[in-house]
């Protein structure tokens, strides 16, 4: 799937999203400043969760837990050197559970990531406008 849109149209982006999706582990990938976390916030609130405050660039994962039960991993792996940082920090048990699992910068630690999982790539057109490809390979 691919769409292109203005960033007042990202609440109906993450519910297309929500929609298209088949499993809950979803990687998102662009450049510094492309919309990862900003659309990231719009699936959140999409999943009931109302208070995120941002990525968890320094501590690796930030979970929140919305009023309907819905519970959110997200995930930040800029920072991350090596595999062994993410099982240091008991990454596999995030994936056992029922949870949404959001991993910005995936590629820092892709080996310990399940190999079912949706890709987002997205790309800055310009100052208010992204692209986005949705598919399952990576």
């Amino acid at each position: 799937m691919e769409l292109s849109y203005s960033l007042v149209e990202i609440a109906t982006v993450a519910k297309t999203i929500l929609s298209e999706v088949t499993c809950k582990v979803i990687l998102f990938e662009g450049e510094m400043g492309a919309g990862k976390t900003t659309l990231i916030k719009a699936l959140a609130k999409q999943l009931g969760i109302t208070e995120i405050t941002g990525s968890p660039t320094y501590g690796f994962v930030n979970v929140y837990e919305g009023e309907n039960g819905e519970i959110i991993n997200h995930f930040d792996f800029y920072r991350m050197e090596s595999d062994e940082e993410a099982f240091d920090m008991g990454i596999e048990e995030y994936f056992y559970d029922d949870c949404w699992n959001f991993i910005e910068w995936p590629s820092k630690a892709l080996a310990v990531i399940p190999e079912k999982r949706i890709l987002v790539k997205i790309e800055k057109v310009a100052e208010n406008e992204r692209k986005l490809v949705l598919s399952t390979k990576y």
